[in-house]
């Protein structure tokens, strides 16, 4: 019977102060609501950066030419920087760290690929077997590359599932010939990519064979490896000592970051965390500030409360009221007001959230599925109540203070 009559003399004190109390629990919803957002948002950030990286090996380095900016030996700045098969052994032989390595050869003014009456225009990579491993690629009927295509020099092809629906639509593309240029390459392989849909527009040929058909010489565009398990620090001693090597073989300044360009996949990506850690303290920062000053304003309403009903305190003390059941009443009215704002905020944030996760088209870079796991819910209710209980503390201590003979004499 005791509780009912303090949940009555709750609803009662609400109802006599009602905008009071909504502005007071608005704040505290509002500061629920910004957290989740913030939180959701975060997370939408960090799977958008993570799903960027999906498409290539994580612990990568890639390797592009370029050209001098710097005279070195007599040789004057603007030179061209080639590739050769030369240099990528070089590389895969002697550089300390190396794992799965891969080169690309580009076929010169593009290709055009025909089957039967279809045609279209499709990317072309000339590549090694590795790279099925450094773009995270699936095969997904038939094979991929192997050495043996390319100590063979064969004519294969493995094509993306799009250029399958685009050439051959419901036929079996598997043995079947196209022609890249007017040259018949048999296709052994379809796959798909991790990636953008563009990679799966995408025909790879042995590099071996493309640069003996295509008038490639020994020329390659670029090449890139992975390191294995090598850390950060690990992988940016081997794009030193790659850059020095590649600039005693090419004759360049080793300073001359515009000959080579060296790419790191694995440094990139813990820079990125590093800075995504930071926005994720900033949002928790931010969030608990502003629940904090909805707790001061639920504290200052209570504060309020207790020296309006003074004389009722006092009245309730002088017949029998203990300083403890004084101390309940005022912590259960603040609890109630902070836990019913807060988990309308954390409902109001958790609903945004899901419609905007729900409405976002797939092609957004850098952010998707914007979302907070059950343990940070958790965790925001926890936060609701200890801070509930902390805002009507200092109120109901001081209601708990009250002498009833003074109480009485208040007006």
């Amino acid at each position: 019977m005791l509780d009912l009559d303090k949940w009555q003399e709750i609803f009662n004190a609400i109802a006599k102060n009602k905008l009071r109390t909504f502005l007071t629990g608005f704040s505290v919803a509002w500061g629920i609501f910004m957290l989740v957002i913030l939180l959701g948002s975060g997370k939408g950030l960090e799977n958008g950066v993570i799903r960027e990286f999906r498409d290539d090996a994580l612990n990568s380095i890639w390797i592009e030419s370029g050209q001098t900016s710097l005279g070195y030996n007599g040789l004057q700045p603007g030179r061209s920087i080639q590739f050769t098969n030369q240099i990528f052994n070089n590389v895969e032989e002697n550089l300390p760290g190396v794992e799965h390595i891969t080169a690309r050869f580009y076929i010169s003014g593009g290709a055009t690929i025909n089957y039967g009456k279809e045609n279209g225009s499709f990317t072309v990579r000339c590549v090694h077997p590795a790279h099925k491993i450094l773009e995270n690629t699936t095969v997904v009927d038939g094979r991929y590359i192997n050495e043996k295509d390319l100590s063979d020099f064969r004519k294969i092809a493995v094509i993306g599932v799009k250029v399958q629906e685009s050439l051959f639509g419901n036929e079996d593309p598997i043995g079947k010939y196209m022609k890249v240029n007017n040259i018949p390459f048999k296709v052994v392989g379809v796959f798909e990519d991790e990636g953008s849909e563009g990679e799966a527009e995408i025909i790879y040929l042995p590099i071996s064979t493309a640069q003996k058909t295509f008038n490639g010489q020994n020329k390659i565009n670029r090449f890139m490896f992975t390191v294995g398990e090598a850390s950060p620090e690990e992988s940016v001693q081997i794009a030193n000592q790659l850059r020095i090597m590649l600039a005693n073989s090419l004759k360049f300044d080793v300073n001359d970051r515009k000959a080579v360009d060296i790419y790191n996949a694995i440094e990139d990506f813990r820079n990125i965390k590093n800075l995504l850690v930071g926005i994720r303290v900033f949002v928790w920062i931010i969030g608990i500030g502003t629940i904090l000053a909805g707790v001061v304003g639920v504290s200052n309403i209570m504060l309020i409360l207790v020296k309006e009903r003074t004389k009722e305190i006092g009245i309730r003390k002088a017949l029998g009221a203990t300083p403890n059941s004084i101390v309940g009443l005022i912590l259960q009215e603040s609890i109630f007001i902070t836990s019913v704002a807060g988990y309308s905020g954390l409902i109001a944030g958790l609903g945004l959230l899901e419609l905007a996760s729900s409405n976002m088209p797939d092609s957004m870079p850098y952010f998707t599925n914007p979302e907070i796991d059950l343990g940070v819910a958790l965790s925001a209710t926890a936060v609701l109540i200890v801070a509930g209980a902390f805002a009507g503390l200092f109120p109901a201590l001081k209601a708990a203070r009250i002498r009833p003979i003074v109480a009485l004499r208040e007006e």
